[in-house]
């Protein structure tokens, strides 16, 4: 396990590098002039010149990303340059939203998901599986800004049983901040309104960016189920007389879990590039809104930082998937 976690953090360092070398070049040949965008149309070419030349934008692409990755290493992500405050603090105070919309997400596709993929391979051929498969492929095809928009326009404008935009109602405080994530916090202050309130803005957006994680989890543990149940130990277990319940929850799920954990891992990296729409839609004051502001402002320092720390996330959660196969499965040996 101690090589699988030092192969994985090496590998770390090559993929953030690879991915800041793309994403530096491709933000700098991008159209537009920060400078140009932070003074105004109607700036003087002499005070563009000199914030250029204040912001290092002057120099040559090589020479700003060798400073850049220099500061990187001293844990140094920049400064915003439409805030002027520090990237990493800025990134970090946007997180624990994000994160807890990603997890309520994620939440939501394998409670969801799982059940409707082992019922739709129970039921395999019939009009159960056919409606499900149908339902994960609508969900896999479906635009998520469409998705959103549609439930908005149903349950906030038409039924107004739920919030459309933030993360707590008008008059009501946040909790103590302890992680940052609301549904946490309310639940350690003991606070039941604010619980609920947050509780309530989660639902839509959640449940827009769970669809097509549902849509996923649906096909690929339909699949992993119908090969899983058609092994020779499955059958005879069932000579055995064991019961039904045991016999999928028990013995065929967990096996046919494995290949659902790889998925699952590149599926947190998709909730995570996928929450900048949804949070765009529903005015949610995460990170990707704020990312999104960034690269309509040719922030680079934005961009390159919370480029970072999504590399550090996807390979993490690939991490994460390698070990948990030690768990479902200890037979299985970790490969290169």
């Amino acid at each position: 396990m101690a090589r699988i976690i030092l192969r994985r953090l090496l590998m770390l360092v090559f993929v953030t590098a690879g991915v800041t070398v793309i994403c530096f070049v491709i933000s700098r040949l991008i159209p537009g002039d920060p400078a140009q965008l932070m003074l105004g149309p109607r700036a003087t070419p002499q005070a563009i010149a000199e914030l250029r030349a204040q912001l290092g934008l002057d120099q040559s692409i090589a020479t700003q990303y060798v400073a850049y990755v220099r500061d990187l290493f001293r844990g140094d992500f920049g400064t915003s340059i439409t805030t002027r405050q520090p990237v990493l603090a800025e990134l970090l105070s946007y997180i624990p939203a994000t994160l807890e919309l990603m997890l309520v997400a994620m939440v939501l596709s394998i409670a969801i998901g799982v059940p409707l993929g082992v019922l739709t391979a129970v039921r395999r051929d019939t009009w159960v599986d056919n409606l499900g498969r149908g339902l994960a492929i609508l969900g896999i095809s479906t635009p998520t800004f469409w998705l959103g928009l549609m439930l908005m326009l149903l349950f906030y404008a038409q039924l107004g049983w739920l919030p459309g935009s933030g993360r707590l109602d008008i008059g009501v405080s946040p909790p103590p901040h302890v992680t940052g994530l609301y549904l946490v916090d309310a639940a350690l202050a003991g606070d039941s309104l604010a619980w609920r309130s947050a509780f309530n803005h989660l639902l839509l957006p959640a449940s827009t960016l769970a669809l097509a994680s549902i849509g996923t989890v649906v096909r690929l543990v339909r699949s992993s189920m119908i090969e899983v149940l058609g092994e020779d130990y499955i059958r005879t277990a069932r000579a055995y007389g064991i019961s039904k319940g045991r016999l999928l929850f028990v013995y065929a799920l967990k096996n046919a879990l494995i290949p659902f954990v790889t998925v699952l891992g590149l599926e947190l990296a998709s909730l995570l590039f996928g929450s900048v729409v949804i949070e765009s839609v529903f005015a949610w004051p995460g990170v990707g809104s704020h990312v999104l502001g960034a690269i309509l402002n040719l922030d680079f320092p934005v961009i390159m930082g919370f480029t970072v720390l999504a590399s550090v996330v996807y390979v993490a959660a690939n991490l994460l998937v390698d070990l948990s196969y030690l768990v479902l499965d200890p037979r299985i040996q970790a490969v290169g």
